[in-house]
């Protein structure tokens, strides 16, 4: 029997296909496997060919969603590439009307990002120390705020270490940028390279040279959370890097330049973080 998951009809896959390929040069590897995974997930819901979908097929998906529990913010992400997509096919003469014009995005989440304690920073960094691998990739997550698909492609040139700088050669949106890291991070990195035996031009390898994937750091991301008993994945490292350095009144243009984000907006919510965090220190001084 053929187990094999059926991703649409031909014709859907086709024009799927179309539109990563024709975007590969403007969207992100992160982009592309978010945008797949949507538009996988959003026709395997509909079960209709691209070009017989209404606004309320698109809706009904949107609801299924809510009623599954998850979040604004991810709701929105799903939908966007689903009005990117249709907004190509438009261009292109594919369809005639876009279903996604009138179909309202739902309001993102207002709560701030969660992030760890420097007393929780603490505890992660002590349940890796034991692999030098881990302990590792824990400290240049915190010390640089890197997206994981960026550190994953992290090559040993791109380290300059007189300086302590590490060159993203393309970021969110293809964009290149410097970002620095600590002295601790660099004896981390040190350790772990003098340790490794397999010859990789990546930072961070598997056996066989090759990048380490995503999906084993997540794993082990999953383990870390079980055994300390507090939520952690590896974008929780980025939100807790712009946070704590918020808390230390870093001005809001320079963690916005260390992020890589194109708009201050995108950085606004950590200021956020900082009243937030003052607030806290505030009332326990108060009790």
């Amino acid at each position: 029997m053929n187990t094999k998951i059926k991703w649409g009809d031909d014709m859907n896959l086709e024009m799927q296909e179309s539109f990563i390929n024709d975007h590969q040069s403007r969207f992100s590897s992160e982009t592309i496997r978010s945008y797949r995974l949507s538009l996988h997930q959003f026709f395997a819901f509909c079960d209709k060919e691209y070009d017989e979908v209404k606004a309320t097929d698109i809706r009904a998906w949107l609801a299924g969603m809510e009623e599954k529990g998850l979040k604004p913010r991810s709701i929105h992400l799903k939908l966007s590439a689903v009005k990117s997509f249709y907004q190509y096919c438009l261009e292109e003469n594919k369809v005639k009307k876009n279903p996604t014009s009138t179909v309202h995005t739902p309001k993102k989440d207002d709560s701030l990002p969660y992030y760890l304690s420097k007393r929780q920073v603490a505890l992660l960094q002590e349940h890796t120390k034991g692999n030098v691998r881990e302990r590792a990739i824990i400290e240049t997550l915190y010390a640089t705020g890197v997206r994981i698909s960026e550190l994953l492609q992290i090559k040993r040139e791109d380290i300059k270490w007189e300086n302590r700088q590490i060159w993203i050669r393309k970021g969110k949106g293809n964009k290149e940028r410097f970002v620095l890291f600590t002295h601790d991070c660099s004896v981390r990195l040190q350790a772990y390279l003098n340790d490794r035996e397999i010859e990789s031009d990546y930072l961070f390898c598997n056996q066989r040279g090759e990048a380490l994937s995503r999906i084993f750091v997540e794993k082990k991301f999953q383990d870390y959370s079980k055994a300390l008993g507090f939520k952690v994945v590896p974008h929780t490292m980025r939100h807790t890097f712009a946070a704590h350095l918020a808390e230390k009144n870093m001005s809001q243009s320079y963690i916005q330049e260390l992020l890589g984000h194109v708009n201050i907006n995108s950085t606004h919510i950590y200021t956020r973080l900082m009243e937030d965090a003052r607030k806290k220190q505030y009332d326990k001084y108060q009790l």
